[in-house]
């Protein structure tokens, strides 16, 4: 078991919420909903209703997310056959083109790169043809993730790039564009092109101290780290490395500097200073088991136990080595649990949505029973 550095990776994805609906969430979901029900609504305003209404419900149950979009996508297609005024016609594009994103995200998450990258395209498009900076934004992003899941590592770069030129254009904030850098940094690292992905990191490095950007600060200066170490420029890897420590520990963030004290310690047991690894590889450690982060213990655990195999202490091995294999077995059972509470989640809603719907056609039979009464009464 080789203990691994870990490179930070930053994407701006599909803005999701939490999975327990906030006040203000719940307020937002009564208030899409009154607009979808009042038969008075313009189609532009059904069409962002139902996206937005998606893109709050997705996360207790993504075929929601699918069936309102697909509702949003047909409002808008069928309204856009009218003739309409171009305020009108661009509203209907810009909330067709995020009901096919957001289609797009759910055919990437269920592993149907092939469609995803189908209805991105078509959000791309719809996207350029109006100039909405943030759909083009949002689509290049999503088209980058279903690449990189294909192991498409050109179109990456080509979808990379072309992100980072846009946000140069005044659509995304100088952190995003630090950010795009960043990861073409991560992908020509990935592909063993050392210079390149230094050239990256040290890019997205310099605008991150322009803007102040501790935390990024704190992650460049970490996988340029990476990168010196790879090339065996130990020195060099090890100044970075504890810069971007100094960083962490200053802002507070206990699972990044785990992650440091970590990557620090794997380099020192590279080197065989295997005094030096220990330090570092404790220190992870407690911090780890502190915040109780089981994949933070995993790592420093397996850092350990390849130390203390080498300095022949066997029971302190396979006592970090069981550590180890207790924190893989932790993670493993909590993405089965996360499925079994999605889909909990997902009956408690339906149940829901049931009741409500009864409650509604109720409430529509005695609306009309007065009607019918009012009418005899002054018929």
């Amino acid at each position: 078991m080789k203990p691994f550095i870990y490179i930070i990776l930053f994407l701006i994805s599909f803005n999701g919420v939490s999975q327990i609906f906030s006040d203000a969430q719940q307020y937002q979901i009564d208030s899409l909903n009154a607009v979808i029900a009042n038969p008075n609504s313009h189609d532009t305003s059904l069409a962002i209703s139902y996206v937005a209404l998606s893109e709050i419900l997705y996360v207790s149950n993504i075929d929601t997310l699918k069936s309102l979009c697909e509702t949003s996508k047909l409002i808008a297609e069928k309204s856009l056959l009218k003739n309409n005024s171009e305020i009108v016609k661009k509203s209907l594009k810009i909330s067709l083109a995020a009901a096919l994103n957001n289609i797009g995200y759910i055919y990437n998450a269920k592993g149907q790169t092939k469609e995803a990258v189908t209805y991105f395209s078509r959000s791309l498009k719809i996207s350029e043809e109006i100039g909405d900076k943030k759909g083009i934004a949002s689509s290049l992003n999503n088209l980058i993730s279903a690449f990189n899941k294909q192991g498409q590592v050109k179109e990456v770069l080509d979808y990379l790039s072309r992100s980072l030129k846009t946000r140069a254009g005044g659509i995304i904030n100088k952190s995003d564009i630090a950010a795009s850098l960043n990861n073409l940094g991560t992908i020509h690292n990935s592909k063993g092109q050392l210079k390149e992905a230094l050239a990256y990191y040290s890019r997205s490095l310099k605008i991150r101290e322009e803007i102040g950007d501790k935390n990024g600060i704190a992650s460049s200066l970490n996988n340029i780290g990476i990168i010196h170490n790879k090339q065996g420029q130990v020195k060099e890897a090890l100044d970075y490395l504890n810069r971007s420590l100094k960083l962490r520990e200053e802002i507070g963030s206990k699972p990044v500097i785990a992650t440091c004290l970590n990557n620090i310690g794997v380099i020192y047991n590279d080197q065989d200073q295997l005094n030096k690894a220990l330090v570092y590889g404790l220190k992870s450690l407690t911090i780890s088991q502190e915040i109780g982060s089981p994949a933070c213990i995993e790592r420093a655990s397996g850092l350990l136990s390849e130390v203390y195999e080498k300095e022949g202490k066997g029971i302190k091995a396979l006592e970090m080595y069981k550590l180890f294999i207790t924190m893989r077995d932790s993670l493993e059972n909590k993405e089965t649990q996360k499925a079994a509470t999605l889909q909990q989640a997902k009956y408690a809603y339906e149940k829901q949505k049931t009741l409500d719907a009864a409650v509604h056609d109720k409430r529509l039979a005695i609306e009309q029973e007065e009607k019918e009464q009012q009418q005899i009464l002054t018929g």
